[in-house]
């Protein structure tokens, strides 16, 4: 952790490093001011609390990603992918997915920034709201099963190598059509069916 930060930000970061590596609650303050080089004393005087100091680190990882990419897929940005915004991304998955309030709400926001990127794009969906959502589960999939990926790839998937080998399949699986358009026709008119009997 560089020396040149302010106080305040070495805190932030210890933060995130400490949340993604353990979680939030695992993480203690005392644990985060010692990786911070700081006393208990001043990050509460920083940030009040333990979830004072969380929201900051949401609001603030949450602005660089949408910063570095502008998208909602990483694949017009992978020369941005350092292991800073890897750090970053595994934060986010991990404050998402602690089962709190708050998590609840970074998600919700998580989904806003999807439906105002698609907006932009010339993708036709019918429901915005479910094709973000199904996406942003999607990727964030790949995080919350880290161990069997790793196992099935064979090395951890936080390593470069590895996280290049699973993005590399990604881009193979959204680059090409898994089902031809007559098969999507035909499956969403067995959904309609389907929608039709259950209220019918």
């Amino acid at each position: 952790m560089s020396s040149d930060l302010t106080a305040r930000a070495r805190i932030r970061d210890a933060a995130i490093e400490l949340f993604a590596e353990r979680g939030v609650d695992a993480a203690t303050i005392r644990d985060i001011a010692q990786r911070a080089e700081v006393s208990s004393g001043l990050l509460r005087h920083h940030f009040g609390s333990k979830e004072g100091l969380r929201d900051a680190c949401d609001e603030w990882a949450l602005g660089q990603l949408t910063k570095v990419s502008g998208q909602f897929t990483e694949f017009r940005s992978l020369d941005g992918l350092t292991p800073r915004v890897q750090l970053l991304q595994r934060y986010l998955i991990r404050s998402t997915m602690d089962g709190s309030p708050t998590g609840a709400a970074l998600f919700d926001r998580m989904l806003e920034y999807g439906e105002q990127w698609l907006a932009t794009t010339e993708l036709k969906v019918d429901d915005p709201r479910a094709f973000v959502a199904v996406l942003a589960v999607m990727k964030m999939s790949m995080f919350t099963m880290r161990d069997l990926m790793s196992r099935a790839l064979g090395s951890d998937v936080t390593e470069p190598a590895t996280w290049s080998r699973m993005l590399q399949a990604s881009l193979d699986i959204f680059s090409q059509p898994l089902i031809t358009p007559e098969q999507a026709l035909q499956a969403r008119a067995a959904l309609d069916r389907l929608t039709a009997e259950e209220t019918s």
